[in-house]
């Protein structure tokens, strides 16, 4: 059993897939992993795994028919001692939540997941002064990796987002050019709204629409703009017959939640970052 494999039987029942977006990339392009720990069976079956990509923070997975046994927190203690400090819980589960306080580990960030069910059409985009908002054209992507560089310049993960990652994410199947926005002034691109509509590989198989990363040039921030290109991509959600939609945040953002909120968003369930 694959380690997609393994993190595919998992999703199945925690309803939360236990790889970010960057490790799955990295598992289906054979990236090389900084980290990466099996426990296999006489089998030849791999029943729990760690991963972790570059620098990033490592992830456990352990598959559900082999829960409860020691598994997980063989995996970390060997982990542990092998020097990690850092490990995503996504879903922040209850055995991810008793293996952390077992191993004495803290919450050092924790990225929220909030949800909108639309009972109606969303309001209309009110725009800033002198600012249009159009969909994205392949003559876009530089300036749009511009602005998300700007904009993300202190976050861990969207901030290191390159042209070759920019290219990875558009040649995905899940990528449609008509639901990437961009704002412009006077012909520059000041922000952008990218929206992403999946099918789950559980449950009903209902598409579920995402904000799948609004970037606003830092000094075209405070006017207005996030709320407009949010509101803008929620529409073309709508359209497209969504009847939800998810975001990511991190949970100490206040002006970004303050927005979602005004928006219709609440909370629905949060990625917790346990460290040493």
């Amino acid at each position: 059993m694959s380690l997609l494999t393994l993190a595919e039987r998992a999703t199945a029942v925690d309803g939360i897939e236990p790889f970010n977006e960057a490790s799955l990339f990295a598992l289906r392009d054979g990236t090389r992993a900084r980290v990466i720990v099996h426990q296999t069976e006489s089998d030849g079956s791999v029943s729990a795994a760690a991963y972790a990509v570059g620098d990033a923070p490592v992830e456990i997975v352990v598959d559900p028919d082999q829960r409860r046994a020691g598994r997980g927190r063989r995996i970390l203690d060997e982990l542990l001692a092998d020097g990690e400090q850092r490990f995503w819980a996504h879903g922040d589960l209850p055995g991810a939540q008793a293996l952390a306080a077992a191993a004495g580990l803290r919450i050092e960030r924790t990225l929220l997941v909030l949800r909108l069910t639309f009972h109606g059409p969303p309001a209309h985009e009110e725009l800033p002064d002198g600012v249009t908002i159009r969909t994205y054209t392949p003559g876009d992507a530089d300036g749009v990796i511009a602005v998300n560089g700007r904009a993300f310049a202190n976050h861990p993960e969207q901030g290191a987002m390159d042209r070759a990652d920019f290219d990875r994410r558009t040649s995905e199947p899940w990528f449609d050019p008509a639901g990437l926005f961009v704002a412009e002034r006077s012909g520059r691109i000041i922000g952008f709204h990218w929206t992403k509509v999946e099918t789950p590989s559980t449950g009903s198989g209902q598409p579920v629409g995402e904000v799948y990363v609004v970037g606003i040039d830092p000094d075209a921030q405070g006017g207005g703009l996030g709320t407009a290109l949010t509101a803008r991509g929620l529409r073309h959600m709508f359209e497209r017959g969504l009847p939800v939609v998810d975001l990511y945040v991190e949970g100490d953002n206040a002006p970004a939640l303050k927005v979602y909120r005004n928006l219709g968003f609440r909370d629905h369930k949060k990625d917790v970052l346990y460290s040493r």
